[in-house]
């Protein structure tokens, strides 16, 4: 039993050896090569240490124990390394929302802008579309004024314009101024021929046997005498008969102005039926009542 003791405590004191033997010989080596540097290293290279501020702090947190990440660590080491990278990209995602809403803002200002632009140029195309029928509306009704003017003017210079439709004589008996059952006849034959018509006019020409005064004043009492008659028989308006009294004065033949008039033979009135093409337009023409038919008083 003293036996076992003693080898237990010998073997004791062989493994603190060992041990401190282990732990001694790295101190001593690292105080040797120590030793070693500092005799062997220049005072030049001594003077040359960094500064202070140039040797990394020893304030700086290490990665855990080794230096490096130790797979041990706490959660709230982990949560302090973590949370400045949380900052920054909350930082980020507010920078991204704002610039997201900036450019929602713009993208709605631009869409509100075009519809504006939009509308008003809509608006100019339908005002230039409506002032393109103003203007074609107004260009038809000068076209159409035009043409009435023109129209006005053409009427206005043809209304003195007349052409001759028939021309006969009404004879009288001389001294007589009373007519006879053929010359009524041949007037109610021109009077009815210009029922419903315009545009018309009736020249006369009455002619006497007598000379001077008295053959003018028997002319002119020859012209009453049918006027008086178309008038009252046949409602003819007296502004259409134009009437001259010549005497034994023989008016020259239109046409045959170098041709020396005939002599009066007998007491007569001349009537021409004259129409104006304008006026007489919107009737018909005034039928003719008999071609140079001579009415000769028995």
């Amino acid at each position: 039993m003293i036996r076992h003791s003693a080898f237990v405590s010998i073997s004791r004191q062989c493994a603190i050896a060992l041990l401190a033997s282990a732990i001694g010989i790295p101190v001593c080596a690292l105080q040797s090569q120590t030793g070693n540097d500092a005799r062997t290293t220049p005072p030049s290279a001594v003077q040359q240490q960094p500064s202070p501020e140039a040797q990394p702090s020893l304030n700086q947190p290490k990665e855990g124990f080794w230096g490096r990440v130790n797979p041990f660590a706490r959660k709230k080491w982990v949560k302090k390394q973590l949370d400045p990278i949380n900052d920054r990209l909350t930082e980020l995602d507010e920078v991204n929302a704002r610039n997201a809403q900036a450019i929602k803002d713009v993208d709605e200002r631009a869409q509100a802008g075009i519809r504006q632009a939009q509308s008003s140029a809509d608006q100019a195309n339908q005002t230039a579309a409506t002032a393109n029928t103003q203007a074609l509306a107004a260009n038809n009704t000068a076209q159409q004024a035009s043409g009435r003017v023109d129209q006005l003017n053409t009427t206005v210079n043809g209304l003195d314009q007349y052409h001759q439709i028939t021309d006969f004589e009404v004879s009288f008996r001389n001294g007589s101024t009373v007519l006879s059952s053929e010359s009524k006849q041949k007037l109610d034959q021109l009077a009815a021929g210009l029922t419903g018509h315009e545009g018309y006019i009736l020249e006369m020409e009455a002619h006497s046997l007598a000379a001077g005064a008295a053959g003018l004043e028997s002319s002119e009492r020859l012209n009453d005498t049918v006027k008086r008659y178309l008038v009252e028989e046949h409602q003819i308006p007296i502004y259409r008969l134009h009437a001259v009294a010549l005497g034994n004065a023989q008016a020259a033949t239109p046409g045959d102005e170098d041709t020396k008039p005939e002599r009066v033979r007998t007491s007569s009135v001349h009537i021409r039926l004259m129409e104006n093409s304008l006026a007489a337009r919107a009737s018909a023409t005034p039928q003719s009542a008999g071609a140079s038919a001579k009415v000769e008083q028995p």
